[in-house]
Order: C-alpha cells, then structure tokens, then sequence
C-alpha cells in the first residue's frame, strides 16, 4: 500500500501512523488502515448518474446511524480526550470492530489511558477492549449497548470474489466534524504489499480509522485504514475476512489489561518471523552493478525504484547510480513506533575525476548503516552497537574483498527482536565500487546473521 514504509516514491505517499485525530491538531493524519471487508452491492456507475449514486448512500446512512460508533482515547486522570477514531458494532450484544491504531494506547498503556464511546445515534459509554489484531492493525472492543442493529460482512468480500469496480461508501467520524458517509470504489488488493489491503478509491479522512466501508446492502466490505499523501482519493482498507476472524477469536475473551499488552509482543514477534521466513524462502536473484554483480529478493511484495546523480549541478565528480528495493510490510505498534521495514540497497559509484582518498570519502558517506535513534525512539530501543571489519569470501576470484559494518539495536519491550542494518563496500578497485545495503527491521538475531550472511556471499565480480 501507500509505501516508503509508507508511500510508493513515485507520488512521495507515506504510510500513515495513525488514522485518527489526535486532540490540538485537528487535521493530525498519521495513518489509516482500513480492513477489507467483502461486499457485492451495486457496480461502479458513471459520475454522471449522480441521482443513482446519492439514492444509494442515503440508503446505505439511513440505516447507518444506531451501527456506528466514535471511539475516543482519554486520558484516565483528567477525562480529557487525546485521539478519536471510528468503529462499528458486529453483534447484538455490543461487540464493535476498530482498528488497533484507534486503540493502542488503552492496549499498552491501560493505567493511564480509557476509552469511551459516543455513538451517531446520541448513545454514550465505556469501551472494554477484547482482542487485538496486530498485523491487521484491528481491534475488537465491548460497548454497552445491547439489542441494537448490527452490521453484518458480505460473503463474496469474505470469500475473496468481489468485483473490481463495486460502488462502497465508507462511513466515519472525520476530524471529529460529525458522521459521515464517503462514496468510492473497491480496486481490489493492493499490489506489491505483504499485508493484504483494498485499493479504495475514496476520500478518507483523520478521525474515520476502525469506520466500516459497506457495499449498498450495508454489508461490511473493509475497514478504513489508511490513506496516501501525494495522491488524490487514493485510501485503503483490511479485508472483512480479518475483522470476521477477529470476531470469532475474541467474543468469549474476557482478557485482563496487562494480558493485550504480552498479546502485542506475541503477535510482532510471530509476525515478523513468517515475513522473514518467507523472505529468505523466497531467496535472491542477481543484478549486475558495473563490475560488479549483487543480490535482489525474488519477493513480489518489494517495489524497487533506481535514481542517478548523473543530471546534478555542478556537475558530479563521481558517478553514483543507486537502485532500493522496499518491502510494504510495517506494523504500527505504537504512536510513535511503526516497524517491519525490510530493505535492500545497492550504489554503484565511479570516480570522474577524484583521486582515490577523496574516492574514499564519497564511499564512507554511502556507507552509513541508518538505523533509527535518539528522540522518542530512545523509549522503544536500546543503543546502537556497530561492528566493522573487512571480509574475504572464498572463491577470492568470484568474491571481492569487502569491508563491512553491521549494526544492531535492541527493542526495549520486545525481547528478541532487533533492528539490523548489514553495509558492505567493495575493496578490490581505487576508482569505482559497490556499496550494497540491508536493512531489517523487529528480526530475530540468528535470522539476521543468515541473512546478512546469504547477501554477501551474492557479492561477486561481475562476469
């Protein structure tokens, strides 16, 4: 989806933290996700059947109101708001989908956080939170309202067989202005991503995170979730399979506070070993750099994209041409922390007219290792420790001479998990070489030496 870790460069979108407003910034949009949830209402229509289309949303909101929720987050001691968000009852009984990034601080922080619910039709109360979906960035969550309309999930978004091209209408409470109804259409999964999302063509919004998006007969197709800077009506959703999976999972949970918290390390540690277990599955290809030949992934979920110094003014005096390969596969934890970035970086540089001790300076610069630190970050991570030597890989005919830095950071709440990032530079030339890149981001450690270890052994001379 939306990716750099957010955002495909092409547009300079960015992912999106968190899909709500937050209390003093009114227009905060720090992600959305948006749970898909299948639907097989009404197809695409031509704008200009404007009549048919604004026939359908006031029949889809007529309905909407006793259904729809605005969940706040408040500060436990003062009362005081400090983020809302959307949700939508599933049950007779009160349960309500959202999204996790809604609720993630009540999540981690229970002493010092509540939630509360307001609903469109004027009802009010407190929220318990059941269950987590962490890679799915959903939340399941108790209200006090019992007997009241629910939504149901349409069974062709369920099964995966809705068409390209449905009319769906997300609904909401954006920037905290009231509910909502948002008219768009379903463009299916998202390409290129390992987190499975719909392509909404809509206009969300702040403040409509965890909100349902509902085919014409009001069944629930996803879940609002996130949208793209840079890009115009370009949102997203997580389909309903994972809100309806969630339910089951979590209507008989009568979970303890402290329990959600160990739920969320759990989940990020188990998620992040399936992704890098299917990225070393899934292994390497080669590429040729100059004189020189480096390893890609074969995973269809990396978007790469190339760049060159080549036009720059003044007119460079080492050419530098670069290619990065970026995994769309983050999980938001936190407010402050997203993680999952998966990385691979490749520069090839020649000297034009340098001699080889300024040569030198323009690869060390290259070869800084970018690891996030300082800041807020210091809650989540411990300090940097870097390694440098040089490395020889046999056969030295095959294999040029290397020197390589590795860097580690530990996370502080999550025990086994590191952040990696492996720099290899090639020694074997005065006046050009390789400086290859990978990044890993929440990985166990042994899978990040074998990792670090197949990628450069892919290092090799060019034939």
């Amino acid at each position: 989806m939306t990716q750099d870790v957010g955002g495909r460069r092409r547009v300079s979108g960015v992912r999106l933290g968190r899909g709500f407003v937050r209390a003093g910034s009114a227009v905060l949009w720090r992600g959305v996700f948006i749970a898909a949830l299948g639907a097989i209402g009404i197809t695409g229509v031509p704008s200009g059947a404007s009549a048919q289309s604004l026939a359908g949303a006031d029949t889809v909101y007529a309905s909407a109101p006793p259904r729809l929720l605005q969940i706040r987050t408040l500060l436990a001691d003062a009362g005081r708001q400090t983020s809302t968000g959307s949700g939508f009852l599933v049950s007779a009984d009160g349960l309500a989908i959202t999204n996790y990034h809604v609720v993630s601080d009540a999540a981690l922080e229970p002493k010092t956080y509540r939630l509360e619910y307001t609903g469109a039709d004027g009802t009010q109360g407190g929220v318990t939170l059941l269950a987590v979906d962490l890679p799915n960035d959903l939340a399941l969550v108790r209200v006090d309202k019992h007997d009241a309309p629910f939504f149901t999930f349409d069974k062709a978004a369920l099964e995966g067989s809705l068409p390209k091209g449905e009319r769906l209408y997300s609904l909401g409470n954006p920037l905290d202005l009231g509910f909502t109804i948002i008219e768009g259409t379903y463009n299916g999964l998202v390409e290129h991503s390992y987190n499975d999302h719909i392509h909404f063509t809509g206009a969300l919004n702040p403040g409509m995170s965890g909100g349902p998006a509902v085919n014409a007969q009001g069944q629930v197709v996803g879940v609002n979730v996130a949208t793209r800077r840079g890009g115009q009506l370009i949102s997203f959703l997580v389909p309903a399979r994972f809100a309806a999976a969630l339910l089951i999972r979590g209507k008989d949970i009568r979970p303890e506070a402290a329990d959600l918290r160990k739920d969320v390390v759990a989940q990020l540690a188990s998620w992040r070993g399936a992704l890098y277990k299917s990225l070393a599955e899934e292994g390497f290809h080669d590429r040729v750099f100059g004189s020189y030949q480096a390893p890609e992934t074969h995973a269809a979920w990396f978007e790469c994209w190339a760049s060159t110094n080549a036009s720059a003014s003044p007119k460079p005096r080492a050419s530098i041409n670069s290619t990065s390969c970026k995994a769309d596969a983050s999980v938001y934890v936190a407010s402050d922390l997203n993680t999952g970035t998966v990385e691979i970086n490749h520069s090839y540089a020649k000297s034009i007219d340098l001699n080889q001790f300024q040569f030198a300076t323009v690869l060390t610069q290259l070869a800084q290792p970018r690891l996030t630190l300082g800041g807020t970050f210091r809650k989540w991570y411990t300090p940097q420790h870097c390694h440098e030597d040089f490395v020889g890989i046999a056969p030295p005919a095959d294999h040029p001479p290397l020197r390589v830095l590795w860097c580690t950071q530990g996370y502080r709440e999550f025990d086994g998990l590191y952040d990696v990032a492996v720099v290899a530079v090639t020694q074997d030339r005065a006046d050009e070489a390789l400086v290859s890149r990978l990044n890993l981001q929440a990985i166990a450690y042994d899978d990040a030496l074998r990792l670090g270890r197949s990628f450069l052994e892919r290092l090799q001379v060019a034939r």
